[in-house]
């Protein structure tokens, strides 16, 4: 009789539920946001201290030129610097299309954030409380995928507005400490605070998108 031998079956990976499917793309779409944020962070920091360096450079030579000078026509006031004055309108305009990025970046976070909360309240539905039921994954609770998210959408929130404000004055401040502020506040992002990437990272690791 000839001898049958089994075969090395490799282990299937679970097969993952509509929830936990759900949540995982969710984690991914976070990291994926995070990145261009950052990304336009840095070009907004560029296009900032652009800013700052023209209008800074233009109001000492419109300084100078006031000292030395006899008074002028209204019209050659008016027709004084027009091409730096057209450079600041074009970095200006630079700087509110990083600020709409900005915008259409945390309104898909905001969108997250809802649909993690659709997936709590569609596990509380199916399942019953929490309490009673085992994690998606390995030991974060559903709720705290919320938890995370809308506390990561809020930091990026008022993030938004404060740099919707400098966006708003920058161009505008004639004090030379008052726009370095403004400078130093878009770059360090007082708002997203140094628990957002530990965030970001212990979601990653509960998803399985980084190796635990």
């Amino acid at each position: 009789m000839e001898e049958k031998t089994l075969g090395v079956v490799t282990p299937r990976k679970p097969v993952l539920s509509v929830s936990a499917r759900k949540i995982k793309d969710n984690a991914a779409d976070w990291h994926n946001l995070i990145l261009k944020w950052e990304s336009l962070n840095d070009a907004g920091f560029a296009t900032a201290s652009s800013i700052a360096n023209l209008k800074m450079s233009l109001l000492d030579k419109d300084k100078i030129e006031l000292e030395n000078s006899s008074p002028v026509s209204d019209k050659n006031e008016e027709m004084s610097h027009p091409e730096y004055n057209k450079e600041l309108e074009t970095l200006c305009e630079e700087l509110q299309a990083t600020l709409d990025a900005l915008t259409k970046i945390h309104m898909k976070m905001e969108k997250l954030s809802s649909t993690t909360k659709g997936v709590c309240d569609l596990e509380d539905y199916h399942h019953g409380e929490e309490s009673q039921r085992p994690p998606l994954f390995h030991t974060w609770p559903t709720t705290h995928f919320y938890t995370v998210s809308r506390r990561l959408s809020d930091s990026y929130g008022k993030e938004l507005l404060l740099k919707r404000t400098i966006v708003e004055e920058l161009a505008h401040s004639e004090d030379h400490d008052l726009t370095l502020s403004y400078l130093s506040m878009w770059l360090h992002q007082p708002y997203v605070d140094s628990s957002s990437p530990l965030l970001l990272e212990g979601m990653l690791l509960e998803t399985g998108h980084r190796a635990l």
